[in-house]
């Protein structure tokens, strides 16, 4: 028979295991978290860094991407990002798994940032989900494009990005406006990266938080 001693202990112990499950994951803040896949011999510091007051400044160079050392199945993530300067190309790239790759972007499924198309939807190396693309058959690159009213904000101003990934489903919003749904991914899970397409610009808000 479990005492309730033991029983208060055992269940302390789940709560605190759970919480750990959920817990959110901010990627540039801890030592490790992050590692430049596509120029391991480049000095990270030269690609991003991060300031005092959390902003992360990415030079875009060279080209390629920054990843999570971690996989991601089921999560809700938020990104904030802007372009202090030229605005540019860039996107964040959801579910990096080993496989084929197309130039220096690998097999996964990418969500634009880029001005202009912001919510836009690729599948990058071979990826795929169910629903029909909007380019025409054949066309380089493949996207997806965004459903809603362009809502990204003026250049120079803060846009954010909210990605449910569950089940095989994503659906992005971009500043709170729905953009995108896909489903049936491939890759269904794996790690999460940023591109660097040439354009300096700045992230700040990154949390990705899992979810049963």
């Amino acid at each position: 028979m479990v005492k309730l001693t033991e029983l208060c202990s055992i269940l302390a112990s789940a709560a605190l295991l759970a919480g750990c499950a959920t817990q959110s994951v901010r990627p540039f803040d801890g030592a490790g978290e992050l590692e430049l896949v596509s120029a391991p011999g480049v000095d990270p510091s030269t690609v991003w860094s991060r300031g005092a007051d959390g902003v992360v400044k990415v030079s875009g160079k060279p080209a390629g991407y920054i990843a999570t050392r971690a996989s991601y199945v089921n999560y809700r993530m938020h990104v904030e990002w802007r372009w202090p300067g030229q605005p540019g190309n860039a996107g964040v790239l959801l579910h990096v798994a080993s496989g084929p790759k197309d130039g220096a972007w690998p097999l996964s499924l990418q969500v634009q940032t880029k001005h202009g198309f912001a919510g836009d939807i690729l599948p990058m190396a071979g990826a795929g989900f169910a629903e029909p693309l909007t380019t025409a058959p054949g066309a380089y690159p493949a996207i997806k494009g965004h459903t809603g009213p362009d809502s990204e904000r003026l250049v120079g101003e803060w846009n954010s990005a909210d990605i449910l990934a569950r089940d095989g489903v994503i659906e992005v919003a971009i500043n709170g406006v729905p953009q995108n749904r896909v489903s049936a991914l491939k890759p269904a899970a794996g790690r999460i990266g940023f591109q660097l397409e040439g354009v300096p610009y700045e992230l700040r808000n990154i949390t990705i938080t899992p979810i049963d």
